[in-house]
């Protein structure tokens, strides 16, 4: 007696859908997620033992703005007078020999020159200024 092919052989793959579907949900639930924040090695700087120096409590103000005949260069305001350049580039000399992480506060005009703002950047830069932050007004 010979066997007698079937017309159409299949597999019925629903149970085993369902079977890794369960399996799934068992490892979802059960599997126990570690803490990562008790294993991140921080650690947090030490309190200051002495009183902090005065230089820290210093904020150095610089404000640009636009001249009255609207040239290029821009006014640079320093202890709420003008001064130029160079008078600005030895009062920030003399700021950084005292400590060079005083920080310098620039509030530009909104109509105030690129040019000026590059200027105090650069003289800050050239004398180790570098705790800068600029703001406009």
């Amino acid at each position: 007696m010979g066997r007698r092919p079937q017309e159409n052989p299949s597999l019925d793959m629903t149970p085993m859908i369902d079977v890794v579907f369960e399996l799934i949900i068992f490892f979802v639930v059960t599997i126990k997620q570690e803490d990562l924040y008790t294993k991140l090695n921080v650690n947090r700087p030490a309190p200051a033992s002495g009183p902090s120096s005065e230089s820290d409590d210093i904020t150095v103000t610089i404000e640009i703005g636009r001249r009255f005949d609207n040239s290029a260069q821009g006014v640079i305001i320093y202890n709420k007078r003008e001064v130029s350049r160079k008078e600005l580039d030895n009062n920030l000399r003399d700021i950084a020999r005292t400590s060079t992480k005083t920080p310098i506060i620039v509030k530009c005009a909104t109509d105030s020159p690129h040019k000026a703002l590059v200027d105090v950047l650069d003289i800050c830069y050239k004398n180790k200024l570098y705790s800068v932050s600029v703001f406009t007004l």
